[in-house]
């Protein structure tokens, strides 16, 4: 019988500590805020794994270690074997871990340069990621373009002439020119309408079906979980609660704070 394949994502231990209080005049700071308390678990290739937890758990925190973007206190972080722990000295370790991973933020109007069309975004990532020329880059701008629902006059525009669904869809796209094997989403459709919301679900599954590349998920709402997630972590103040398949985890929870979560989702027709 042949050995399971290597997670894309394998997370060990991760721990991420915050300083907290003055400094007294001989000594250092006077406390520390534990964002995220030795979280370990794995996403495999295709798969979505959902993170929640009300605010302040430590799913955006998680996040950020994932994408570069905090360095644990401890523990390690590993993305399609090569270890992350620890931030890139160099640009072309850079480049490539950004050809492994990408992240969707959750306000795409904060994230996306106003003085860049949406092509010219694509574009610049491809520049990075890739050895396209400019004539086969302007083909897969439009073709990328065209993968996320962005028409010519919507690839043209600057975010300031793009609703916020389609900004979105742009910030997606940004992430996809990297051609990652890994995308982590923090919140991405939470400032969404719901209308928009299942538009954007709908093209991350699609997207998913076609390259399959692996999401992390991090959101506050289960109902987002049960539509996109296979695998789902529960954090509480930093911990990790809970954690299994998604359906198990969601109609049949073990920890009290998972059955609190799940309580506190309104039903359908509630006003």
């Amino acid at each position: 019988m042949s050995a399971p394949p290597e997670p894309v994502v394998d997370v060990r231990d991760l721990r991420k500590v915050y300083p907290t209080g003055t400094p007294g005049p001989l000594g250092p700071p006077r406390g520390e805020f534990v964002a995220l308390a030795g979280a370990t678990f794995q996403v495999a290739a295709g798969e979505c794994l959902g993170i929640v937890g009300e605010s302040g758990s430590g799913k955006s925190t998680t996040a950020r270690m994932l994408a570069g973007l905090e360095r644990p206190t401890a523990g390690t972080i590993s993305v399609l074997g090569h270890d992350r722990s620890r931030p890139a000295r160099r640009t072309a370790e850079r480049h490539r871990r950004g050809g492994q991973l990408q992240m969707v933020f959750q306000d795409p109007y904060t994230s996306l340069d106003p003085r860049q069309s949406a092509r010219d975004t694509i574009d610049e990532t491809l520049r990075l990621h890739t050895r396209l020329s400019r004539t086969d880059r302007a083909d897969r701008v439009m073709e990328i373009a065209a993968s996320v629902g962005l028409d010519a006059r919507q690839a043209a525009a600057l975010p300031s002439g793009l609703s916020g669904g389609q900004r979105q869809r742009v910030a997606i796209a940004r992430a996809l020119a990297a051609d990652p094997r890994v995308i982590v989403l923090d919140e991405a459709v939470s400032a969404l309408d719901v209308s928009i919301q299942a538009q954007i679900l709908n093209l991350l599954c699609d997207i998913r079906d076609t390259t399959g590349v692996a999401y992390v998920f991090i959101t506050h709402d289960l109902a987002v979980v049960r539509h996109m997630a296979d695998q789902v972590l529960v954090l509480q103040a930093g911990h990790i609660v809970e954690q299994g398949p998604t359906e198990r985890v969601l109609d049949h929870p073990r920890h009290a704070y998972t059955q609190r979560l799940r309580e506190s989702v309104p039903a359908r027709g509630t006003p």
